[in-house]
């Protein structure tokens, strides 16, 4: 039969119905994940549309998988974060939602506490196992909506669970069902679905997820979790690794609105940030990610990065504000005492700062040649230079300007004689053996000295 599709508007022919592929083996996609050889991507040459939703947004994790990977954060450091993501997501809540674990007395404290700002967004979600007393810690909570864990690979349910698809899915629905009893929106975290049978399971799982909404009249949002970051962006590639393709089977088999799909990412292969985009671009509202990308292994998709590339998909930061990202950095590495990695991106020491001298000319003449944007304006972070062997003397010069503020008029260019006097000087500390860096207060102590106290310490 054909009918009208309420997501294109065009004249189709009925969607085909899957149904649950009860097999008595594992599919484990050996030709593709042969475990001693590097995972392969394989091409079937089938293009779906793109379909990115009216709106977007972002979710957090830090909370939950990013705390899953550090020193346990204190009940005021996780009100401090929650204050951050809310400034961060500025009115209209671009970060729309965070999760939290609950089990613990410290856990549901910092919960109550981040309640009790009443903020607006991001709204309070949590994460828990499948039984009833969790429910109920949810739902004593006043928390609406929360994750639950339903692993949907062969790998999870034959190997982890020692399950077979059916008893799994029978499994899995009542737990959801608990989660219906109890008044509150679950969000089911479709864990390793990279490696997941997607027509033989995933969608048929979904589908019956659908039903027990509609019977409910309680909504249900699908979680797609690529737990080991196989998701793979390029189009015309084959499932399970299709990022394209998960998204859109997801909506075009299982009937799911936009608003109730979200991408959930790892980064083993360098692919967290692409994937992420790519699932919005495919038709998912929503992607989840942490601060800094902290979470387990290598990390979940950098929350910082999907700001930036929000703001490159839709033109416009829609009240978000950046320059909060500058503080969480700063948080983190004075309070939490997490060390960030000197070249991440938009976070790191090294992001916006130089030590060739053919760079520091660059930023010299004109800063916008050698900063990938107004970083000052967006991130409030000003380019430095770092004054070392290959410095030069444009990087000296860039570095006395920017360290004493120094206005246009009164600036120092490359050929100023303090700026050579100081380039001979650090000459003859490499050519003494030196290895390392000149650090700050050195840098002063000596521009002082040559300038007979015209520049003294900052």
């Amino acid at each position: 039969m054909l009918e009208i599709s309420s997501k294109t508007n065009l004249l189709e022919q009925n969607t085909y119905k899957y149904s649950l592929q009860d097999v008595a083996e594992p599919n484990l996609y050996r030709d593709i994940y042969d475990y001693d050889t590097v995972p392969k991507i394989a091409f079937n040459h089938r293009r779906v549309p793109m379909n990115m939703p009216e709106e977007i947004w972002i979710t957090d994790t830090s909370l939950r998988d990013g705390q899953q990977s550090v020193e346990p954060y204190t009940v005021d450091q996780i009100v401090n974060i929650y204050k951050f993501l809310s400034r961060l997501g500025g009115p209209y809540g671009i970060i729309r939602q965070t999760e939290f674990f609950v089990y613990s007395k410290k856990d549901r404290q910092a919960i109550e506490k981040c309640m009790e700002l009443d903020l607006p967004f991001p709204e309070i979600t949590s994460w828990i196992r499948a039984s009833k007393d969790d429910f109920r810690l949810v739902r004593d909570l006043g928390i609406k909506e929360t994750g639950i864990l339903v692993s949907c690979s062969d790998y999870h349910i034959f190997k982890k669970m020692k399950m077979t698809r059916a008893q799994a899915l029978d499994h899995y629905l009542g737990t959801v069902k608990d989660a219906f009893d109890a008044g509150v929106m679950p969000r089911c975290h479709l864990e390793d679905i990279t490696r997941a049978d997607f027509y033989g399971f995933v969608v048929p799982f979904v589908n019956e997820l659908v039903k027990l909404s509609e019977e409910a009249k309680i909504p249900v949002k699908i979680r797609a979790c690529d737990t080991m970051g196989y998701g793979v962006p390029y189009s015309e590639v084959a499932l399970p690794r299709s990022v394209p393709g998960i998204i859109y089977g997801l909506q075009h088999y299982s009937d799911l609105p936009s608003e109730m799909l979200e991408w959930h990412g790892h980064n083993d292969f360098y692919k967290a940030v692409t994937n992420a985009s790519t699932a919005w671009l495919y038709g998912a509202c929503a992607v989840n990610c942490s601060l800094l990308g902290i979470g387990e292994r290598t990390g979940n998709v950098p929350l910082e990065a999907m700001v930036f590339e929000y703001a490159a998909l839709r033109g416009s930061l829609d009240g978000m504000d950046p320059t909060v990202i500058t503080e969480i950095a700063d948080y983190f590495q004075k309070d939490i005492g997490y060390e960030i990695p000197v070249m991440t991106p938009f976070v790191g020491r090294n992001f916006n700062m130089t030590k060739a001298g053919i760079h520091a000319d660059g930023l010299l003449k004109d800063e916008e040649i050698y900063n990938i944007f107004n970083t000052r304006k967006l991130l409030n972070r000003k380019p430095t230079v770092q004054i070392g062997k290959t410095s030069g003397l444009a990087g000296i010069a860039y570095w006395i300007n920017e360290n004493y503020n120094l206005p246009e008029s009164e600036a120092v260019s490359k050929r100023d004689p303090l700026v050579e006097q100081l380039k001979q000087w650090i000459d003859a500390e490499y050519e003494g053996g030196r290895q390392t860096t000149l650090a700050t207060h050195e840098l002063e102590a000596k521009i002082e000295q040559l300038s007979g106290g015209k520049y003294k310490r900052v």
